[in-house]
């Protein structure tokens, strides 16, 4: 079965990884919608032997989607993650917007697959991406001995933050930018609920 999908935050750094994998395992794509903010309306972006033009996000976007992939920062997934969901999509989004809400299924695939069927919002939602790899090593070991407790520290990349903040990075590492040293940047205080309010769409 082929499927129409869309990934909003196409432009963003996890966006273009998305679209890179999509294209590595062969999904079955009847058309893939890329969507992102109004500035990006008109680029195109390398998509297998080919090019995809990404799409201003729009509520009309979701016509016709039957997956829904979400990058592009909380604020723009609880404005848009339900209008996607009212329009027939299944939304899988990726930040930290739906997290905490209890009608919406938080799911590591490897973790907790059978808690993707219920969704009464129409969405899903993973954890960030050190919780992800986290809690698949975990898993065998729960089921064998139940872990009780877990102390994690976590160091998280630059690139978590987006497109804007890896180039601005290489930027002030290669001497072309005054370097400005902010702790949400450089990884001194982030954390799941911050992480995507550098900019929204993981661009600049």
């Amino acid at each position: 079965m082929s499927l129409v999908v869309a990934v909003v935050g196409a432009t963003g750094a996890v966006g273009r990884e998305m679209l890179r994998i999509l294209d590595e395992r062969k999904f079955p794509l009847t058309r893939l919608v890329a969507l992102a903010s109004p500035r990006s309306h008109g680029q195109r972006l390398r998509f297998g032997s080919g090019e995809v033009t990404v799409a201003e996000l729009t509520p009309q976007a979701f016509a016709g989607v039957d997956v829904a992939l979400f990058s592009a920062g909380s604020s723009v997934s609880r404005e848009f993650g339900p209008i996607a969901a009212l329009a027939g999509a299944v939304v899988i989004d990726n930040s930290s917007a739906w997290r905490m809400d209890p009608a919406v299924p938080l799911v590591v695939p490897e973790v907790n697959m059978g808690a993707a069927a219920h969704r009464p919002r129409g969405i899903i939602a993973n954890p960030n991406c050190a919780t992800i790899q986290m809690v698949v090593a975990l898993k065998p070991l729960h089921d064998a001995a139940r872990i009780r407790h877990v102390v994690v520290s976590t160091y998280q990349a630059t690139s978590g933050k987006g497109h804007a903040a890896a180039e601005e990075l290489t930027e002030e590492r290669v001497g072309h930018k005054r370097i400005v040293v902010l702790d949400d940047v450089r990884g001194v205080d982030i954390d799941h609920r911050r992480r995507d309010a550098f900019d929204d769409w993981g661009e600049r």
